[in-house]
């Protein structure tokens, strides 16, 4: 993907001779995938939960994947239970 991704920004500065209006589309693919589009298996990870899938578990990502889960799984529980004991009244309010 990042060849097809500098293939392109090459060709849009080459044409960008011509017309200044490839050079800031060619700066705005290189900022967008340098914003968005290095991290690839990031995006899919994190929104897909641990154990759902075809093969969930046989990936070599997925111990790690589900600690990330697990780690930010008990620190929102975390945030929750203090929450719940420095405001107890607003905590009540919704339920």
């Amino acid at each position: 993907m990042g060849t097809l991704i500098f293939a392109a920004t090459v060709v849009l500065v080459i044409m960008g001779f011509n017309n200044s209006i490839l050079w800031l589309a060619a700066a705005g693919l290189l900022y967008v995938y340098f914003r968005y589009g290095r991290t690839g298996s990031g995006a899919a990870t994190s929104s897909s939960g641990p154990g759902t899938g075809a093969g969930a578990g046989t990936t070599g990502s997925s111990p790690a994947s589900y600690r990330a889960y697990r780690q930010r799984r008990d620190q929102q529980a975390r945030w929750e239970r203090r929450y719940r004991r420095e405001r107890p009244l607003q905590s009540r309010r919704g339920k």
